[in-house]
């Protein structure tokens, strides 16, 4: 009878991904999803963002799902600074606030620790043991102060934190592909383009020299979560100073592996090893959004209907 038939399956990966992020995401990337997708307006990113602001001007209440509790962190810094910036909103008192509370607990040197310790009663951190005086980081230092440089942003914290930056990237020594991901983003962002350009240069070769990435995701040693990047990964952008680590063949073959990731659900998988029993479920849609503007970036088709064959995608 008209009306007893089944709705269409979503056949596109867009409309598969906007299924996902319905049924499982959280406010804000809900939000992040209509503005960056459904022609959604900015305010609505932006009331879903201030949910997780402290009164200390950081960030906290996991909105790096990794990081439990109500404290606030450098990476829930991070990841709110890209927020903002791609709503064109890295500025204003709030942004100064959040300076502010970032000198308050940067190290000496001026460097954003990778995790700050927390008061007993709250689980701060996934790890079992944070030291009472944690060192500076690059792993947040850099996305953080790239993203503040990329938005003329000036405090007088940044000076330190930037040279801080430059130290830790022009040093020769032992890389975690995580953290040349971070060095990428303070490269992308900060004001002085030909040094920035020269030290890409020499990390990008790096990177190819002690096989940080994975340039055929045929040839992969393993797929679980966090054990290997891609050239997708260090270059979310044809724009970033990473682009040119990888020959056009390399960069397709890996925005190919990253589309065929897509799950049967719409959604794509997680990076990194769930930290806490909600940290896999928050962290999902995070990764399907920044795959899908990964793709779209790039001018992946999102909107073409996917064949049978891929629609089963992986288990």
């Amino acid at each position: 009878m008209p009306g007893d038939e089944a709705a269409p399956a979503a056949t596109t990966p867009l409309a598969r991904a906007e299924r996902f992020i319905w049924l499982t995401a959280r406010v804000l990337e809900q939000r992040r999803f209509a503005f960056h997708f459904l022609g959604g307006d900015a305010d609505g990113v932006d009331a879903a963002l201030g949910a997780y602001l402290g009164a200390d001007g950081g960030y906290g209440h996991a909105l790096d799902p990794d990081l439990r509790g109500p404290l606030s962190q450098p990476l829930h810094a991070a990841y709110a600074l890209r927020v903002l910036d791609a709503l064109g909103r890295c500025a204003g008192r709030r942004v100064e606030q959040l300076c502010g509370h970032l000198a308050s607990v940067s190290t000496p040197d001026g460097a954003l620790p990778a995790v700050l310790p927390g008061p007993g009663g709250h689980p701060a951190a996934p790890y079992r043991s944070v030291p009472a005086d944690p060192p500076g980081a690059l792993l947040t230092t850099g996305p953080v102060v790239g993203a503040l440089h990329r938005n003329r942003v000036w405090h007088a914290w940044l000076f330190r934190a930037t040279d801080f930056c430059w130290e830790r990237v022009e040093t020769p020594r032992h890389w975690h592909p995580y953290e040349v991901r971070s060095a990428v983003a303070f490269l992308d962002g900060v004001p002085d383009r030909g040094r920035a350009a020269a030290a890409a240069d020499r990390l990008g070769r790096l990177v190819r020299e002690r096989r940080l990435v994975v340039l055929d995701p045929a040839r992969r040693t393993g797929d679980g979560p966090g054990g290997e990047l891609f050239p997708h990964d260090f270059a979310r952008r044809p724009e970033s100073c990473a682009r040119g680590w990888f020959t056009d063949a390399e960069m397709s073959r890996s925005l190919d592996f990253l589309a065929a990731r897509q799950r049967p659900d719409g959604g794509w998988p997680a990076l990194r090893p769930a930290r806490a029993p909600g940290s896999c479920l928050e962290r999902r849609p995070i990764a399907t959004l920044e795959a899908l503007l990964t793709l779209r970036a790039y001018g992946r088709a999102l909107t073409r209907p996917v064949s049978p064959s891929r629609r089963a995608g992986p288990p």
